[in-house]
């Protein structure tokens, strides 16, 4: 009986430091105001954009100003693609006309200069599209409206499910000789909001422009097209974004060292770049904003972790994922002077009410289970199996366990890639429960490790 005594003191001693942490940051909190500069000050943040360098050196001194034992900028190349002027879309059937809400997708090619109009054909899968076949598909725009499903509880996993139209849908379609695609906004809400996201062209294939339609502008396409008539529907589209070169940015890191282990490296990170169409407020300006908050409480009341605990502010999640792969390039050779990656936090899912951490390694999920009574008081229900993120994905083949940040879900997709990414929508306390829930799951790890 003697383990579980001294286990239990322990856990009261542990118990007594997430009060302070959570204390601290509701009574003096800085990760609001930061993002609110982010947000107001800043703005949009796409990889390659003035924007992003702005906030990549913003970011760098707030950590500079915090008195982190290192602050430094990693360079890493990324992709360089511009919006252009507004977009403009419309469905036209006969002599009757429908202006509609579109935003073309990251990476896509421009519409001809004056516009492209072209038949307009209804899918509801790629392998929907293949079925057609190139007679049907050569010369039309293909119209991917697959909603997510509305049944899936957690929201993230009815966004996986409807994202290949999206990711995939353009290249397929041009392989049938499609001139253009549109697909239906990523998001359960219904509204005139388009929300954008990358699509991934073929190197052999030829590239054709691609927008996202809003959910409510989807739902008057397809009733326009079930609409029996001898005339054609057709829709136009006119967009002009281009991709450049790629330009030099960085991520942005800061670490407090470990007393006892500081070999053993563990992580909290977001991306610090965001589509452009809005703030970037909580995809991802909160996770950053929460990782370097996280860092600062533990700092501020002094408490001297055993385990190194670093911030990473990723850049080029949305575009690339070049700063999570440069990261781990570098993280492989640390490892190779024997600085090892134990454990990495990701949080990229808004900066909404705390609900739980997923973890992608069974045997760490029941060992860090161990601190679910102690987070409870504070909104954290679960420590459970299944987790992790884009941007820390590559760490895993160093044997990095994996950890996502989970806050409520309901709410992320209605602004997720939409010009409503704003800071008015973020909650502060919610996002400043954020913060101390990571910054507490960082201390334990530190202190008791991950297995």
């Amino acid at each position: 009986m003697l383990w579980f005594i001294v286990d239990a003191h322990a856990q009261q001693d542990q118990a007594k430091v997430l009060k302070s942490i959570y204390d601290e940051v509701l009574l003096r909190g800085q990760c609001y105001p930061m993002l609110d500069y982010l947000c107001n000050q800043i703005g949009g943040r796409l990889s390659g954009s003035p924007e992003a360098e702005k906030a990549v050196q913003y970011m760098y001194g707030r950590m500079q100003k915090y008195g982190f034992d290192t602050v430094y900028l990693q360079p890493v190349m990324v992709p360089k693609w511009v919006r252009g002027k507004k977009e403009t879309a419309k469905i036209v059937k006969a002599a009757t006309e429908f202006e509609v809400n579109i935003c073309a997708l990251g990476g896509s090619v421009a519409t001809p200069e004056s516009g492209l109009t072209a038949e307009v054909i209804e899918v509801r899968s790629i392998n929907e599209l293949k079925l057609l076949g190139e007679a049907k598909v050569k010369g039309k725009i293909i119209f991917f409206n697959r909603p997510m499903d509305p049944t899936l509880i957690q929201t993230g996993a009815a966004y996986g499910g409807a994202g290949d139209q999206r990711v995939n849908g353009p290249a397929e379609a041009a392989k049938l000789g499609a001139v253009g695609v549109v697909v239906r906004s990523l998001t359960l809400a219904n509204d005139e909001h388009p929300h954008t996201g990358m699509t991934r062209y073929l190197d052999d294939v030829t590239k054709i422009p691609a927008c996202a339609i809003s959910t409510k502008d989807a739902d008057l396409l397809n009733k326009v097209l079930s609409l029996k008539s001898a005339a054609p529907v057709k829709f136009f589209f006119k967009m002009s974004c281009a991709s450049y070169p790629d330009v030099l940015s960085y991520n942005v890191v800061g670490e407090i060292r470990g007393t006892q282990l500081p070999n053993e490296v563990i992580i909290a990170g977001g991306h610090l770049d965001s589509w452009d169409n809005g703030q970037g407020a909580h995809d991802d300006g909160a996770g950053c904003v929460q990782s370097v908050e996280a860092l600062r409480l533990i700092k501020t009341l002094g408490l001297r972790p055993k385990r190194t605990l670093r911030v990473v502010l990723f850049m080029n999640e949305e575009n690339g994922l070049r700063g999570g792969l440069k990261y781990a390039e570098s993280a492989g050779e640390e490892q190779q002077s024997g600085i090892k990656h134990i454990a990495a936090i990701e949080s990229d899912a808004g900066g909404f009410t705390p609900r739980a951490f997923g973890v992608d390694d069974s045997a760490s999920a029941v060992y860090l289970k161990k601190w679910e009574n102690i987070f409870q008081p504070y909104g954290i229900e679960q420590i459970r199996r299944g987790g992790g993120g884009a941007d820390i994905g590559p760490l895993k083949k160093y044997g990095t366990i994996l950890i996502g940040y989970i806050p409520d879900s309901q709410r992320y997709f209605d602004y997720h890639h939409t010009s409503i990414d704003t800071f008015d929508k973020v909650n502060k306390r919610e996002l400043e429960l954020g913060a101390a829930a990571i910054a507490s799951l960082l201390w334990l790890m530190s202190e008791e490790g991950v297995q």
